[in-house]
């Protein structure tokens, strides 16, 4: 494996730690976060005035020489697989998709194979520049197995570093439809009593709470309002059906992004999404209000009925503003279309 030399000079008012001095003080185009660095201090990778610390809080001086030797990026142990891919934008940088349901996006202990960066891997090849000293796409967020849509991953170091720190700021647009059941809405008493619930001018329903991996289901999150990490979602109906209207296509837009953020903030407003099999949950719809072929058609639907819709953010490369919107997918506009069924 190749290596190459990075050599610089610590300036002035160096921070108390080695890490930190060398993540300021590194050359810009070298691409190595702050963990990167600390893993190759830890390795013995650096050498200041010529001796080798691997102290990442080792104090080091003004106007120090320091010389990096970092390895060019090895091939990754996941192996590529040729899935196919619905790749909406494409770059030496990076790559949009629109995720199908269905597909996980990194592989884990229960899904080894068959997932998205198993698919990217095969589709970028040669183009992958190395992420964190492998060969590999930079995941900086994910939607769910069985959400669709659009979804945005590192091809260089340098995109990594720069979608993930849009992350971290929470400037990345993402707007969701979703079906729903039941219709928010500011009129209604008993959302009024939720905790964590208020309104925005335009019938905006916003939820405001902590977010947390739950007690006892550690495959769920759960709604805190002490601890856990801060999450706000915003929503606002598109189109509501049945007569009188018991279901609402929805569209979302995260302020943040935590796991299941959608799923389990609706759940929370007594708005669960139809399809949903940990939050959601089974209604009976009225009989009234649906036909029996609309009840079963919403009883039957396989999956969370969610899909990221846009997603918008600026080049980390370029710095050009990008978005871009995926259509529902197929299931979805089946659903809506059978749900505009008139009552006969």
């Amino acid at each position: 494996m190749g290596t190459r030399q990075v050599e610089f000079q610590i300036a002035a008012a160096p921070p108390p730690r080695l890490d930190k001095a060398l993540s300021r003080d590194v050359p810009a185009e070298e691409n190595l976060s702050r963990t990167r660095l600390a893993r190759l201090i830890e390795e013995g990778s650096v050498l200041v005035e010529g001796a080798e610390v691997r102290d990442p809080k080792a104090k080091v001086a003004e106007g120090a020489m320091v010389v990096i030797t970092v390895a060019e990026a090895e091939d990754s142990h996941i192996g590529p697989e040729d899935i196919p891919l619905d790749v909406v934008f494409e770059d030496d940088d990076l790559i949009v998709v629109n995720k199908p349901a269905g597909m996980v996006v990194h592989p884990a202990p229960g899904s080894p194979s068959g997932t998205l960066v198993n698919a990217l891997l095969h589709h970028c090849g040669a183009d992958l520049s190395g992420v964190g000293g492998v060969k590999r796409p930079g995941i900086v967020h994910r939607i769910d197995k069985e959400t669709s849509g659009l979804l945005v991953v590192a091809k260089s170091d340098a995109a990594h570093h720069g979608l993930a720190a849009q992350f971290e700021a929470h400037s990345v647009e993402r707007y969701y439809r979703a079906v729903c059941y039941g219709v928010p809405d500011a009129n209604d008493p008993r959302l009024r009593g939720v905790k964590g619930v208020s309104f925005e001018p335009g019938n905006i329903m916003r939820l405001t709470t902590q977010l947390a991996r739950h007690k006892t289901d550690r495959q769920k999150q759960a709604v805190l309002f002490h601890g856990g990490r801060h999450a706000v979602t915003r929503a606002r109906v598109v189109e509501t059906f049945g007569a009188p209207a018991g279901l609402a296509l929805i569209e979302c837009w995260l302020e943040t992004g935590r796991t299941h953020q959608i799923r389990v903030h609706m759940a929370h407003a007594g708005h669960g999404l139809v399809g949903d099999p940990v939050y959601g949950g089974k209604r009976k719809l009225a009989a009234k209000a649906f036909s029996a072929a609309t009840s079963e058609a919403v009883r039957a639907f396989p999956r969370q009925a969610l899909h990221a819709t846009v997603l918008g953010f600026e080049h980390p490369v370029t710095g050009e503003n990008l978005r871009f919107e995926a259509d529902l997918p197929q299931d979805m506009q089946d659903l809506i279309e059978t749900l505009r069924t008139p009552l006969s």
